[in-house]
């Protein structure tokens, strides 16, 4: 059985620190995952109500994107049996966590569209 590391001794040790900071980025990275997770953030969505949320992200892209978020434990999948079909997407447990992140990446972007404009 491995040894978890915790925070504090990641921080301590820059190969695990790259390597934590590493696991995110696959997990979350590409140039629609963030955008899909902040899509949910205001909790469930339909596929089209993300895609309509999300501009210029083909049907195909986003298909491909909530597979792999699904595969990573960051979102859900939830099937309705009606007729027609329903499918709804929520972010997991984890996937909410990411909302600190973002916060953070908002924070930042409003702060560096300021000082880029002046």
């Amino acid at each position: 059985m491995s040894h978890i590391l915790e925070k504090e001794e990641v921080k301590q040790c820059p190969r695990q620190y790259v390597l934590a900071v590493h696991d995110a980025l696959n997990a979350i990275s590409g140039k629609w995952k963030l955008p899909i997770i902040a899509s949910l953030i205001y909790g469930f969505k339909r596929f089209k109500d993300i895609q309509n949320n999300i501009e210029k992200i083909t049907p195909r892209m986003l298909s491909k994107e909530l597979k792999e978020l699904e595969l990573n434990g960051i979102v859900n999948r939830k099937v309705y049996n009606d007729t027609p079909v329903l499918i709804e997407y929520e972010l997991t447990d984890s996937g909410k966590n990411i909302t600190t992140i973002l916060d953070a990446m908002l924070d930042w972007g409003l702060e560096h569209r300021k000082s880029s404009l002046k």
